[in-house]
């Protein structure tokens, strides 16, 4: 017996309700904030993320697909979505049209990871970026983009974390300080965080253990030791926050777990808590493109994995919307009714109306049964009778009605 690898899992008839209403969702917020969608390779040249991520990150180190592929180039399956996004921007010139350059996309995403609720090794995830444009007005517009997206799915309940990690100016200080804070604790450290502390610092804040966690939440705090111009863009971004009447926490602990982030970072979480508790986060990223080849860009983003977000929608009650189209089933009874059945599915669907029928002889009753099984709202019923006088029996089981129609009256109510 085959199964979908460990990590993986099938995207069922019942949950597709689910899924195109998040995707709709998506591509609906999209548009009013104008972005445009992008679509990147599902493999990347493997340096693309070891230099963008970072070689200190759990991603580059511990959860990447990385192999040589039958030309002997190393290649990686995406384990994010930025540098990506970043890479087809300098590939295409993007830097020549008119900035800042907004893009999208909903993609699979590949990271080895222990499976759990919300957490898989492939997941998918919506995301959108703003290339070419340092202002801290735009910072918030994408933290408002995300929440309006959570707000049109009927997702309620959601904390707003932010934070400014600073710059390539105040940084190196700032991990300094941290660095000689972290010094006197380092016995009390789990092994992980014991290895960050030689290879990126930053990420101490981040480590969900006991222990370690309490020595995060007195740890020096980056907003604290930051230059005047990346105090002045947090100043900005909060103001804006306020106005824009987004409540939100500032969240000193929060540095997300990406090397390329600059100034600010931002996550959104579920009530529940957890390792995999945050729904979707993002950040401000103004020296990635430059790292990648590319002219000095700033940038902003956010994504949000779409496994999890469905399970908060489930959890919460939210049920996708049904289609609005009429839902039929065709069913016919003896042979001289095979004809007529055929020719009104193939009528009806070339009016855009869902059909579905039977294609062996069964009973009246089977094929009833199996119309409730499928849910269908309208049922048109041929037998003998009918293929005589040319007519159909239209029942609306919502509703209870039956009624004899006419192939152009049958044609013009459920069109």
């Amino acid at each position: 017996m085959y199964q979908a690898p460990r990590g993986t899992q099938d995207k069922l008839p019942e949950d597709q309700a689910y899924w195109k209403y998040v995707e709709d969702t998506a591509a609906e917020v999209a548009a009013l904030y104008h972005y445009s969608r992008l679509d990147t390779p599902v493999f990347e040249d493997s340096g693309l993320f070891i230099r963008g991520v970072g070689e200190g990150t759990d991603i580059v180190e511990k959860e990447m697909y990385t192999f040589n592929d039958l030309g002997g180039s190393s290649v990686t399956l995406r384990p994010e979505g930025t540098a990506p996004v970043c890479r087809a921007y300098v590939e295409h010139g993007m830097s020549n049209l008119p900035q800042p350059v907004k893009l999208y996309y909903i993609m699979s995403i590949f990271r080895y990871e222990r499976p759990q609720a919300g957490r898989m090794r492939q997941f998918h995830q919506f995301g959108f970026e703003a290339l070419g444009e340092s202002s801290a007005l735009l910072d918030a517009e994408v933290i408002d983009m995300s929440c309006c997206f959570y707000k049109k799915l009927g997702l309620k309940d959601l904390t707003l974390l932010v934070n400014n990690i600073g710059c390539p100016e105040c940084r190196p200080a700032y991990l300094k300080t941290l660095r000689d804070y972290y010094r006197d604790h380092l016995g009390e450290m789990c092994e992980d965080c014991k290895n960050r502390f030689e290879k990126n610092v930053l990420r101490l804040l981040d480590c969900k253990k006991p222990n370690c966690k309490v020595l995060a939440d007195n740890a020096p705090k980056s907003i604290e030791h930051l230059c005047d111009e990346c105090s002045a863009h947090f100043a900005a971004l909060t103001k804006r926050l306020d106005q824009l009447k987004l409540d939100y926490v500032i969240d000193h602990r929060l540095v997300r777990g990406l090397d390329y982030y600059t100034k600010t970072v931002f996550e959104i979480q579920p009530l529940i808590e957890g390792a995999q508790s945050t729904i979707g986060g993002g950040g401000r990223y103004d020296k990635l493109i430059e790292e990648l080849g590319g002219k000095p860009t700033e940038g902003v983003g956010f994504a949000t994995g779409l496994e999890r977000v469905i399970l908060n929608l489930k959890r919460a009650g939210i049920e996708p919307p049904k289609s609005d189209k009429p839902d039929v089933f065709v069913i016919w009874c003896g042979e001289n009714t095979l004809d007529m059945a055929g020719h009104i599915t193939s009528a009806l669907r070339e009016n855009g109306v869902p059909v579905a029928t039977v294609y062996s002889p069964r009973s009246m009753k089977a094929q009833m049964r199996q119309a409730n099984t499928f849910g269908s709202r309208y049922v048109i019923i041929i037998g003998e009778s009918e293929a005589e006088n040319k007519n159909y029996t239209f029942k609306d089981m919502q509703n209870n009605t039956q009624e004899t129609l006419t192939e152009e009256e049958l044609l013009k109510r459920l069109s």
